[in-house]
C-alpha cells in the first residue's frame, strides 16, 4: 500500500495548506544590525521527520531550538544568518517554539502544529458484500473521521465498528461500488489517503433462468449468486419488477410482466449498477389450432381455438387490418373480422412483440348476384340487385365508367340509381375489402324520355356561364345551385343544351345542381366544384393578411402584391418552391395579434379559414397548421390533394378547417386563449412543388 495525499500545487504550498510563516514581534533596539530576529517559521502543520524552516536575521547565532514538550534540537540542516532548517523529531507535539540565543530566548507567539502521517498499509477482505465489515490497517487511523467508498459513499466515525491507531473497522455501505477506499481527517481542507488497490464490492451474478419459454404473468426463477443484493429486475423492452415472490442469495422468483420481451434481464443493485445476465428470457407464444367459421364474413366474428390465447393482444388480418378482440380464455378467443380485411393468414401478436400465424388462410365470403331488375332501364331510374351477402357491397360499377356508392343494402338486396352516362352492359359489385363480382345479366340502357344530363363542367366560378349538355333539356324550367340559389341568367336553351350563369351568391365548394322540369320532376346533376372565396365575416378574427398582419419568420416565400394574383388589390403570401420535408411558410408567436382569447374555450363553434390560389398541381406532402401554447402543441395536417377538391383550380378558394380538428397527440384543442407561442403553417412529410398564394388566415363563427 502507498499513501496518496491530496495537496495543492507547490507554488501554493505556503498559503493554501496553512504551511505559513508567522511573524513574531521581538524586542528591537534602535540599532538592529546585531540583533537576533525571528521573522517567520514554517510549515505549520508539519510532519514529524519533515523539515522546519526559520527565517530572520543573525540566526546563525542561535544555539538551540526547543520544540514543544521540551524536545531540544541542536543539529541544523542549514544554519545561516537568514535561515535555519531543522528536522522535526518524532517526539514533537503541538506547541510554541523557543530559540536559544546569546541575547536571550525568543519564543514564538503562535504554536507549531504537528500533522500526523495517516497511512493505509492494507485492508481485508479484498472483496466484500454491502453490509460486510472491512478491516483497514495503517498508521494514525485514530485520527480518521470519515471513510469514503467508491460512488462517494461516506461513513462517519460515529458509525465505525471499531477504531484504533493501527486498525479501523467499517461496514461497506449498501450502495457502495468497486473502487479504492479513502480515509479523511475530516478537516475543512482535509488530508485524504487512498488505498493503492480497489475494494471489490460484490455484485449479483445470474447462472440460469427458467422456465424456457415462460408465459407472461407466470413465475420466472432466476438462479445465481448474491442475488439478494438485487433491488430491481429489468426485462428487455423496459419492463421493471421491484416486488419479488421470494429472494435469497441463490434464487429470485418473480412474476413476468405482461409486456416483457425476449432477451437478457438486468439486475439493478442499490448503487444503481446494472448486471446483465448471459442466460436470456424466452417468452411463450400462443398456438393456433382452428379458426371458425372459415370462410368468414367481413364484419362478423370468428372463434379462434388454441393454447395460451390469453397472451394475444393484437390480431392482424389480410391487408394489414386490425381485428377486434371481444373476449375469451387461454384456449378460445373471439375476434371481429374487419370490414375491409382481405383473404390471407391471420397474425396473432402478444405484448412481448412476438407473433404466430394461423396455419392456413382465412377465406372470406364473397357476395353473389342472382338477378337484376329491371334490366331495361333509363338514366336516373332504380334497379334492384338480388343475391347473397350483398350487405358487403360498397360500390356498384356500371359500363361506361360510371359508378355509385351503396347505402342501405341488406344481405339479399341492393337498390341503386342508374347514373347518367351509363352504357349498356354487365354491372360489377365491389365489396368493402375490394372484392369484385360481375353480374351474368346485362343492363339495357333505354333512351331517355325525360330530361337527362350527359355532360357538364366539374368546376366553375361565380359569374361564369357553364354549358349543361343532355337530352330533353327543353323540359327544364329552373336550375338551382347550392344552397337553394336559383339561376336568373341564361344563354342558349335547347333540347340538348342549357347555358346558365353561376349565381354570385352560390355556396362555394363541392355540390350538385337541381334541374326542375315543367312537371316538377327533379334531376340532380353530377358533382360540381364551385370555386371562390368566402367573405371575411369578422376582420378582428384575421391574424395573417400580409398587409398589417404579416409574418415574423419562415423558410421560403413572402408577401407579394401582384395585381394578376391579388384577391382585392391587397398583399398576399406567395411561395414557389420545390419543397422536400419541413419547409416553413409563415409564422409568428407570443400571441402577437392572435385572436385566440376572443374565442377562448368556444372552439366547437369556430373554424379556421384561409384563402388559397394553387397555381400548379401539388402532388404530395401536407400543410402542417400549428397552434402552440401553454396547454399543448396542437396540429392539423391539411392534405387536399388526397381527394378531389378546390385545390385543383387555378383560382382563389376558401378552405375551412374545424378547430376541433387540431390535436396534441390524443388531446383535442380546448382553449384558444392558451395559445401563447408559435402559430402558422409549414409544408411537411413529403415532396412536391408548391406554387401557391395564401391570404386572410382567420377564425370564423359557425
Amino acid at each position: 500500500m502507498s499513501n496518496i495525499f491530496k495537496i495543492k500545487p507547490l507554488l501554493l504550498l505556503f498559503g493554501l495548506l496553512g504551511i505559513a510563516f508567522f511573524i513574531d514581534a521581538c524586542k528591537k533596539d534602535d540599532d538592529t544590525s546585531d540583533l537576533i530576529q525571528l521573522n517567520s517559521f514554517g510549515p505549520s502543520p508539519v510532519l514529524r521527520g519533515g523539515e522546519l524552516r526559520f527565517i530572520g536575521a543573525n540566526l546563525d547565532r542561535v544555539t538551540a531550538i526547543v520544540l514543544s514538550d521540551n524536545v531540544e534540537v541542536t543539529a541544523f540542516n542549514t544554519k545561516s544568518p537568514g535561515l535555519l532548517v531543522i528536522t522535526v523529531p518524532d517526539a514533537t507535539v503541538n506547541g510554541k517554539i523557543t530559540l536559544k540565543t546569546p541575547q536571550g530566548d525568543i519564543v514564538t507567539k503562535t504554536e507549531l502544529r504537528i500533522s500526523e502521517p495517516i497511512a493505509i498499509t492494507s485492508f481485508s477482505p479484498a472483496e466484500a458484500r454491502p453490509g460486510d465489515v472491512v478491516t483497514i490497517e495503517g498508521t494514525y487511523l485514530n485520527l480518521v473521521k470519515e471513510v469514503i467508498f467508491s460512488n462517494k459513499k461516506s461513513v462517519a466515525d460515529t458509525s465505525f465498528v471499531s477504531q484504533e491507531q493501527g486498525k479501523l473497522e467499517v461496514r461497506v455501505p449498501e450502495d457502495a461500488q468497486t473502487g479504492p477506499i479513502v480515509v479523511s481527517n475530516g478537516l475543512a481542507d482535509p488530508i485524504l489517503v487512498s488505498s493503492e488497490t480497489d475494494l471489490t464490492v460484490t455484485l449479483p451474478q445470474v447462472t440460469a433462468i427458467s422456465p424456457k419459454p415462460v408465459k407472461a404473468g407466470t413465475a420466472l426463477t432466476i438462479e445465481g449468486t448474491d442475488l439478494d443484493l438485487t433491488r430491481e429486475v429489468v426485462f428487455s423492452g423496459g419492463s421493471k419488477v421491484t416486488t419479488f415472490t421470494s429472494i435469497e442469495p441463490g434464487k429470485i422468483v418473480l412474476d413476468v410482466p405482461a409486456d416483457a420481451k425476449d432477451g437478457p434481464v438486468k439486475l439493478i443493485v442499490a448503487s444503481l449498477l446494472e448486471v446483465s445476465s448471459t442466460p436470456e428470457v424466452e417468452m411463450k407464444v400462443p398456438t393456433i389450432t382452428s379458426m371458425t367459421p372459415n370462410p368468414a364474413k367481413n364484419g362478423t366474428d370468428i372463434v379462434v381455438k388454441g393454447t395460451d390465447l390469453d397472451l394475444v393482444t393484437k390480431v392482424t388480418f389480410g391487408g394489414g387490418k386490425s381485428g377486434t378482440l371481444t373476449g375469451g380464455t387461454d384456449t378460445e378467443i373471439t375476434v371481429g373480422v374487419p370490414i375491409d380485411a382481405t383473404e390471407d393468414v391471420v397474425i396473432f401478436g402478444t405484448a412481448a412483440d412476438k407473433s404466430v400465424a394461423s396455419t392456413g388462410v382465412l377465406s372470406l365470403v364473397a357476395p353473389t348476384i342472382s338477378s337484376i331488375a329491371p334490366t331495361d332501364v333509363q338514366f336516373n331510374n332504380d334497379i334492384t340487385i338480388s343475391g347473397t351477402d350483398l350487405d358487403l357491397v360498397a360500390t356498384v360499377r356500371f359500363s361506361g365508367n360510371t359508378e355509385v356508392s351503396v347505402s342501405g343494402a341488406t344481405a339479399t338486396e341492393v337498390v341503386v340509381t342508374v347514373p347518367v352516362g351509363t352504357a349498356s352492359g354487365n354491372i360489377t359489385i365491389v365489396t368493402t375489402n375490394g372484392t369484385e363480382v360481375s353480374s351474368a345479366q346485362a343492363l339495357n340502357i333505354l333512351p331517355s324520355t325525360s330530361a337527362t344530363i350527359t355532360d357538364m363542367p366539374t368546376q366553375a366560378q361565380p359569374g361564369e356561364m357553364i354549358n349543361i349538355v343532355g337530352e330533353n333539356l327543353d323540359e327544364i324550367t329552373e336550375v338551382i345551385f347550392p344552397i337553394n340559389i336559383s339561376a336568373t341568367m341564361f344563354g342558349i336553351k335547347t333540347e340538348s343544351l342549357i347555358q346558365v350563369v353561376v349565381p354570385m351568391d352560390v355556396k362555394t365548394g363541392m355540390g350538385t345542381l337541381k334541374l326542375i322540369t315543367a312537371n316538377n320532376e327533379v334531376i340532380e346533376s353530377p358533382t360540381i366544384n364551385i370555386v371562390g372565396v368566402d367573405p371575411v365575416v369578422d376582420p378582428s378574427l384575421v391574424f395573417f393578411n400580409f398587409d398589417n398582419l404579416g409574418l415574423w419568420w419562415g423558410d421560403t416565400g413572402g408577401p407579394e402584391n401582384d395585381p394578376a394574383f391579388s384577391l382585392d388589390g391587397s398583399s398576399y403570401y406567395r411561395v414557389n418552391k420545390d419543397c422536400n420535408g419541413w419547409t416553413g411558410f409563415f409564422w409568428r408567436n407570443g400571441q402577437d395579434n392572435f385572436p385566440g382569447p376572443t374565442i377562448g374555450t368556444d372552439v366547437a363553434n369556430y373554424v379556421l379559414k384561409f384563402d388559397i390560389n394553387v397555381l400548379e398541381p401539388i402532388t404530395g406532402g401536407e400543410f402542417a397548421w400549428r397552434l402552440k401554447g401553454s396547454s399543448g402543441d396542437f396540429w392539423h395536417y391539411w392534405k387536399p390533394w388526397e381527394t378531389s377538391g378546390p385545390y385543383q383550380t387555378n383560382g382563389w378558394v376558401t378552405i375551412t378547417i374545424p378547430l376541433t380538428a387540431f390535436y396534441d397527440g390524443a388531446n383535442q384543442i380546448s382553449d384558444l386563449s392558451t395559445i401563447t407561442e408559435d402559430f402558422g403553417v409549414a409544408f411537411n412529410n413529403g415532396t412536391s412543388l408548391v406554387n401557391a398564394c395564401m391570404d386572410n388566415v382567420r377564425f370564423e363563427h359557425l
